[in-house]
């Protein structure tokens, strides 16, 4: 598969994120994306590495409340410029967003301003592509993703349970698990001198292998 073809991936934590008042109105902040953080995704677990946002496309992203589509978006960064009512900000932690809601005019803002002012939601979500990864110990019973370039973002969301993945998110991360265990065996089947399921060179093979997945 295409690495533009490679489907997009969800993750929740239980992220903090804050209600304030500034001049500008009601204002949300969080930090969706951590670096360094471990976290186990069931399957196996999962580290996003620093830099790993530096090539990221970060040109349109909606802010939702549980990744309800069928809704309004609740704010949208545009190019990140100054008239968009969500600022991204990459750094050597992670990603952070600060988005202005219009509380006055839209009833679904009000209610996520009570919710997170009152501690009701304490977690973000986000929605990503994965351009380049590394796997660790995959012989293992529970192995360790690297995650070290997102390709892209194209949604974050407030959301009421997360530290609850979906059925779906856990049969994709069984997919990723079951792709790259498959491309080391195929990789060893068809005579590779080295392998080292710790090793990006081969993970690279892996794709040619394999076409991508």
């Amino acid at each position: 598969m295409d690495q533009k073809n490679k489907p997009l991936e969800q993750r929740s934590y239980h992220f903090e994120v804050r209600a304030e008042e500034s001049e500008a109105g009601n204002i949300i902040t969080g930090r969706p994306i951590v670096y360094n953080s471990r976290t186990d995704l069931g399957w196996f677990d999962e580290i996003i590495e620093p830099g790993a946002l530096n090539n990221t496309d970060l040109t349109d992203v909606r802010f939702l409340v549980n990744h309800d589509t069928s809704k309004i978006p609740l704010a949208r960064s545009r190019r990140n410029n100054g008239n968009s009512t969500m600022q991204l900000t990459t750094d050597n932690e992670g990603l952070g967003i600060r988005v202005t809601l219009d509380t006055e005019n839209n009833s679904e803002a009000r209610a996520l301003y009570s919710a997170v002012q009152r501690g009701d939601i304490s977690g973000m979500s986000f929605m990503f592509g994965i351009r380049d990864e590394e796997w660790e110990n995959l012989d293992s019973d529970h192995p360790t993703r690297h995650i070290r370039d997102i390709s892209t973002v194209v949604e974050v969301s407030a959301v009421t349970f997360p530290a609850y993945e979906s059925t779906e998110i856990n049969a994709r991360s069984k997919e990723a698990l079951d792709n790259a265990r498959s491309a080391v065996e195929t990789a060893r089947q068809q005579g590779a001198p080295s392998v080292e399921t710790d090793d990006l060179e081969l993970l690279k093979e892996k794709a040619k292998i394999l076409g991508g997945f």
